[in-house]
Order: structure tokens, then sequence, then C-alpha cells
């Protein structure tokens, strides 16, 4: 049975840019295996030790969002991003890379959570709202790149939707307009598997659709 750990030295890059690198897996003699990641080589996850692994951090985090207003039902919070690749604005929840001065731990993911739903919604998420940690660390697609989020659940008092705003965003970000989803609409959405315009979603989408409709219960 062949050795499964790929070492330091049986890693080769083969494209570097500042917001992405391509690596070549060396995992036997002659054999190939690509990886596409915003990591450096040395901090890959194929590359990393088991303790190592498991106290990794994720590269970014994407929000559950759910808003609390005095006479409506829970609303889960989505918004229309444009994805470059996908070439269309797409439903997608509040997300955004984990920055160093987010700190270390739990409290770094937490950091990250609110800082992105800032930017991307308006909202201040306050003291008084809860924050937690829903899964640490979410590989996005493991058969292509190393990329992770953590899932994070905010659950926020909206006292009014004037203070939803879409001007936070930054570089490429491109936003357009919102949409607040009760439990029904959520199972809408899921069922469809499209949006209302018929577009396809993303998987991180149909996460925080499903954590909503499930009714796990939160931390805290």
């Amino acid at each position: 049975m062949e050795n499964d750990e790929i070492r330091k030295d049986q890693v080769e890059t083969l494209f570097s840019t500042r917001y992405i690198s391509v690596y070549d897996l060396h995992y036997a003699a002659g054999k190939h295996y690509y990886d596409a990641s915003r990591r450096k080589a040395e901090d890959l996850a194929a590359v990393k030790t088991d303790p190592e692994f498991r106290e990794m951090r994720p590269d970014a985090v994407t929000c559950a969002v759910i808003l609390k207003t005095e006479g409506k039902p829970d609303r889960l919070l989505l918004s229309y991003e444009y994805r470059y690749p996908v070439g269309r604005f797409v439903l997608s929840p509040p997300a955004g890379l984990i920055d160093p001065e987010d700190g270390s731990g739990e409290e770094a993911l937490l950091s990250a959570a609110r800082r992105e739903i800032r930017e991307e919604t308006g909202i201040p998420v306050g003291a008084e709202d809860r924050v937690f940690v829903v899964s640490p660390l979410l590989f996005s697609t493991p058969g292509m790149t190393d990329e992770s989020n953590a899932l994070v659940c905010a659950v926020v008092t909206l006292p009014s939707e004037e203070i939803l705003s879409q001007t936070g965003g930054s570089g490429s970000e491109r936003f357009d307009g919102f949409v607040l989803a009760n439990r029904e609409e959520a199972m809408k959405l899921l069922q469809d598997g499209t949006d209302s315009r018929g577009i396809y979603y993303s998987v991180f989408t149909w996460a925080v659709l499903m954590f909503f409709v499930s009714g796990i219960p939160g931390k805290g």
C-alpha cells in the first residue's frame, strides 16, 4: 500500500500570483495531482501533519445571517453578488477572507464574520446579537483546491430594513440587492435548486439555507 502522506519536497509550484497559486503534488513516482490554493507551499493542507491539520485555520468565513424583526418571522439574509467564474449575479451569503488582524482561534472566525456582515450588508453586529461557529472548517472542493470556509451564524436584531446597504463592497465585489427569505421561502429555494430568476447558486448558499430550515440549535 502506498504512503498517503505528501511531503513538502513533493510539492512543485507551477504558477503563483498574489491571490492564488497552482501546485503539482508528486504523490508517487510519475504521478501528478494539481491543487489550486490561496496558501503558500509550506502551508498547504496536503503537507500538514495530523496535529497541524486539526489546528488548521480556514481561509474564509461564510455567514448564515438570521434576522429578527419585530412583527415578522425570522428571515435568512442573502444577496446577489457577481461571481466572475460564473459570469453573473449569484444568490450568496455574506462571506470573506480571514485577515491576520482577526486574531487566532475561534475569535478570528467571529471577528471576520462581524466585519464581512458589516461591509456587505451594512448591519452592525452588536454585543447583544448572537454570533457562533456552526462548522470550523469546510473544504470547498478537495478534488481541485484545499480552499476552506468556516460556517458562522449571526442572529441579529434588525429594527429597520433601511439599515441594509451594499456600499461597503471593495475591490472586485459587486452586488445587486438582497433576498430576505423566511423558512417557507428558503425551503422553496432548496426545492427549486435555483433562485427566483432560475440561476443556480453555490454549495455554501445551499449550506446556509439548510442550516436555517433545519432548526439545529445554535451555541449559547
